[in-house]
């Protein structure tokens, strides 16, 4: 005999709330990352492409945004019977 799957969403208003806190945290680390060209291919700006933001806040912050949506994912539903 086979279990019935309920209908409905797979996940909670909490779960999604989650999604939407990982998915903004990674565009910011995304939108941190953008950017350090220059006008003229011909100069390099070392000191623009290798900053401190883009080489270690974005991606730290991008592996946080990961682990939120993680959490998101595995978090269990809430019953409605509480």
């Amino acid at each position: 005999m086979s279990a019935k799957k309920p209908h409905g969403l797979q996940f909670g208003k909490d779960n999604y709330k989650w999604m939407a806190i990982g998915a903004v945290v990674i565009v910011i680390s995304l939108l941190l990352m953008a950017g350090g060209g220059s006008p003229d291919p011909k100069v390099f700006n070392a000191d623009e492409v290798y900053s401190t933001r883009r080489i270690t806040i974005a991606p730290i912050l991008l592996v946080i945004g990961l682990v939120i949506e993680m959490y998101a994912i595995m978090r269990p539903p809430r019953s409605a019977d509480k």
